[in-house]
């Protein structure tokens, strides 16, 4: 019971500092809609940063790691229980399709991650540690090339489409997700009402606002 509750809460904390990495994502990824300087310029300190390279990055892909790898532990411990269940009740008839189907979403944003590692953090790795290139600069011109290669990315329209309904799919784990991990911790109180309506609005701005980001940089340069 007790390693259960641990998993439980590990899981919940591990979930609210992937969120709060999503919202400072975020909040990078939207100024390349009002200003390129400014996102080419955030990005060269996040790329070339120590503290941001050295620490938060391997803690970032470690918590990453084990989000998912405590999911699909969590997925399987349960699993049994709730065929137990299922079979006297009605199981869509007791929990959300959402909470039902957290691995499925869980999968496609794993998947999701793959490509936009591919995309962006693969070729940014080859360029520091194997060109051993951290200047940032465009090559063969003297402005950063941030900008340059995230509007580049987003001309393919299926690239775009594929972006867009993995963060539908984000959107439908967060929704589920946020209020679990508040349940796991124990917030159940007289914030829970406010939490969950907070979370609710996390879930769908969030993703939608990566939605529209993707969208913009495709429409204004085809």
């Amino acid at each position: 019971m007790k390693t259960s509750i641990a998993r439980k809460v590990s899981m919940a904390l591990s979930a609210f500092f992937l969120m709060i990495f999503l919202l400072q994502h975020f909040a990078i990824n939207v100024t390349s809609i009002f200003s390129g300087e400014t996102f080419n310029n955030l990005s060269h300190f996040m790329g070339t940063n120590f503290a941001v390279q050295y620490i938060m990055q391997p803690i970032l892909i470690f918590g990453v790691v084990f989000h998912f790898v405590m999911g699909f532990i969590l997925e399987l411990k349960n699993k049994g229980a709730r065929n137990i269940k299922y079979a006297k009740n009605n199981g869509g008839a007791n929990s959300s399709w959402m909470s039902r189907n957290m691995i499925l979403s869980g999968l496609v944003i794993l998947a999701f991650m793959g490509l936009h590692f591919y995309d962006f953090w693969l070729p940014e790795l080859k360029i520091k540690f194997v060109d051993g290139d951290w200047s940032g600069v465009l090559e063969g011109e003297t402005g950063l090339r941030y900008f340059t290669e995230l509007q580049h990315k987003f001309v393919n329209p299926i690239r775009v489409a594929i972006y867009c309904v993995a963060f539908i799919f984000l959107s439908l784990h967060l929704l589920h997700g946020f209020s679990s991990a508040f349940q796991s911790i124990g917030a159940n109180n007289k914030y829970t009402r406010a939490l969950s309506k907070f979370g609710m609005a996390y879930a769908i701005l969030i993703p939608l606002g990566f939605v529209v980001i993707a969208l913009f940089h495709h429409f204004n340069h085809c």
